[in-house]
């Protein structure tokens, strides 16, 4: 999933993310920080979101259903990913993968993960603190590698 392909999906359902939260375009406009007018041509397919708005959007309504549905239980980390791709950052406890997320791989207390929807891949310790999170199955791989080599060493 690229940036672009994030703006896309939150432009397409940004009408349907306001109706399930309840919102007229005027409280949106107000809460997501943009003008009425700019929502409206977001939401008739005019011009698409700009990547503050789709961050603001998915931070602040990521408990919906058309959010979930979208980018999984994680919002959040599918948008840190991108905008951070390939770099490992805090430690931020996950819930553990048991729904959105496939093993790929487990060694020394580490496991690496997929989101089944978004397709990216993160790297979690035994107490699902997320360590790494990236698109790139190659890179995600070797990083995984490289931390359980690190592991065995401070053992």
């Amino acid at each position: 999933m690229t940036r672009d392909e994030i703006i896309s999906k939150v432009t397409e359902k940004i009408r349907l993310i306001r109706t399930e939260a309840g919102y007229t375009q005027d409280k949106m406009a107000e809460i997501i920080g943009i003008s009425k007018k700019t929502l409206v041509q977001i939401e008739k397919g005019r011009v698409d979101a700009g990547w503050s708005t789709v961050v603001v959007v998915c931070a602040l309504f990521r408990e919906t259903e058309t959010v979930r549905f979208l980018f999984g239980d994680e919002p959040l980390e599918v948008l840190e990913t991108i905008a951070r791709e390939g770099i490992d950052y805090r430690r931020e406890k996950t819930m553990g993968g048991k729904i959105w997320w496939k093993e790929i791989d487990r060694k020394n207390g580490l496991l690496l993960q997929q989101n089944i929807i978004s397709q990216h891949f993160r790297i979690i310790d035994e107490d699902h603190f997320r360590i790494y999170s990236s698109f790139d199955e190659a890179s995600s791989k070797e990083r995984f590698t490289e931390l359980v080599v690190e592991q065995e060493k401070n053992k």
